[in-house]
């Protein structure tokens, strides 16, 4: 038979679209040609599939060889096709049977030796054959990623035992995840003496799943108490984290058991936060999925780069246009910042120099849209070396995670997501006011100029705040605590009280 059909997966963001690989094998001169968008890495395939068969045992035809890799609009790019090109060739020379190609998808890049080398986006690649109840094969080292997906997943070392299995020979070993390690958490938040307020604040943020800004001088524990954030996290499910592992997978990481923590640095381009490229990979928010994204000196990211973070806040994704494709990676993160009160940064103590403009400049790096969006603006205040040494340890992660869990255990029986997810209807539901609360509230939006975002993230902060004190219903002391909460959209008001 001079024609084959075999088929294989390609990469587009964390979907992996199906690419039916179509050999042909025609007389007249010796030639090799690959169609179908292929970029540089999988037309230099042509050299790879001819050394790998070769040093395989195998013969390599020498006849004209056109390859068709469908659909022919989509760009294909990597090594991962070298496997389905390379068995498109010996199924169509005969010396692979053609029966149950049909059953099958082959990913994975050749070495010259014959031998699998790993590829990117096995996961998703994975998940995509399951649905099409087809199994995949992929190299050995991409194993335990690809047996996430829970389906039939072959892997192999070798081009010589995929055509063993293939022949009937000998059966490929089906690829097992790898055992399941105990989440270890290096820092704890018994290591932060004090700042009571910022640690009920982390607590409360983590509970509801809330973004959060700590403010104050250098060195109060600002990055401290961030960094304690995951540590008190309920684990990923199961669901959670094959999210999670897909969005790695396509990025060419190790993928996550645990939530993620990013933190990039404040130099950070947009398109590393956001991602992108001319083959669009994810940046550092689609990383921090199902995770925390820590962005410490927030007012030294350029602009832009924040003003890039309001979309996907809102929506839980991040869509990436470019000429030749569309993507769309998941960014369902919860957002944590620090900054300082000035640009020096010891507003209101002797050694400050900064003058009104200054202050007014540095703070107006964060815009009122993006503000709005984060529910809890908090402020860290300093403490003496007295305060230091005379206050004893906190509490550990360990016993706010059990809190923290409990929370959040109320909030999906209740309905089925976390607060922080909580929109129109649900909000009028689940945040039920009496009307001292109603006037409180009211009152105090009034008084602080809160916007109607702002308005409803105080409302699912008040409900986080009924959730760990275990009420059914919102208080004037869950509302009035929520509102303090929101330091920075205050003007020069008191909150009104009952």
């Amino acid at each position: 038979m001079s024609l084959s059909v075999t088929y294989t997966r390609a990469q587009l963001g964390v979907s992996a679209p199906l690419v039916t690989v179509e050999t042909h094998l025609a007389n007249g001169l010796p030639a090799f040609h690959i169609v179908g968008l292929p970029e540089a890495a999988v037309r230099e395939s042509r050299d790879r599939v001819r050394s790998a068969l070769v040093n395989s045992h195998f013969e390599f035809p020498q006849r004209r060889i056109t390859v068709n890799l469908a659909p022919a609009d989509l760009p294909k790019e990597g090594g991962r096709y070298d496997l389905a090109i390379a068995i498109g060739i010996l199924t169509a020379s005969g010396q692979v049977p053609t029966g149950p190609l049909d059953r099958y998808e082959f990913l994975g890049e050749l070495a010259l030796t014959g031998a699998l080398r790993q590829v990117s986006g096995a996961l998703p690649a994975a998940i995509a054959s399951a649905a099409a109840k087809r199994k995949l094969v992929v190299p050995r080292e991409n194993g335990s990623e690809a047996a996430l997906a829970g389906s039939e997943v072959g892997s192999a070392r070798s081009l010589l035992e995929v055509c063993a299995e293939l022949h009937g020979r000998e059966k490929l070993p089906r690829a097992e995840q790898q055992a399941e390690q105990a989440i270890t958490y290096c820092a704890d938040l018994a290591d932060v003496r004090g700042q009571l307020k910022a640690r009920r604040a982390l607590e409360v943020a983590a509970a509801g799943g809330h973004n959060l800004l700590f403010y104050g001088p250098p060195g109060t524990g600002k990055t401290m108490l961030a960094s304690r954030l995951p540590g008190i996290l309920p684990a990923l499910t199961t669901s959670e984290s094959i999210e999670v592992a897909a969005v790695y997978s396509s990025a060419g990481l190790p993928h996550q058991r645990q939530r993620p923590f990013r933190a990039p640095h404040h130099s950070a381009s947009p398109t590393a936060l956001v991602g992108g490229g001319s083959t669009p990979r994810p940046g550092e928010i689609s990383l921090a999925h199902r995770g925390v994204l820590f962005l410490d000196e927030m007012p030294e990211f350029p602009r832009h780069a924040l003003e890039i973070l309001r979309e996907p806040l809102e929506n839980g994704e991040v869509r990436i246009s470019r000429a030749r494709a569309q993507v769309t990676f998941p960014a369902r993160f919860q957002l944590v910042a620090a900054m300082n009160p000035c640009p020096c940064g010891y507003l209101g103590e002797p050694r400050c120099r900064c003058t009104p403009d200054q202050i007014d400049r540095y703070r107006n790096k964060l815009s009122g849209p993006l503000l709005d969006r984060i529910d809890m603006q908090v402020e860290v205040g300093a403490m003496s070396a007295v305060q230091l040494q005379d206050t004893p340890a906190g509490e550990s992660s360990e016993c706010v995670r059990e809190r923290v869990c409990g929370a959040r255990q109320q909030q999906m029986q209740r309905q089925g997501t976390i607060n922080s997810l909580l929109k129109g209807v649900e909000l009028e539901k689940y945040c039920v006011l009496g009307d001292r609360e109603k006037l409180l509230l009211r009152q105090s939006a009034e008084k602080l100029g809160l916007s109607a975002r702002s308005y409803h993230r105080v409302l699912k902060v008040a409900r986080t705040l009924a959730d760990l004190a275990k009420l059914e219903k919102i208080g004037t002391a869950q509302i009035a605590e929520a509102l303090a909460y929101r330091n920075l959209d205050r003007r020069q008001a008191a909150i009104p009280t009952l």
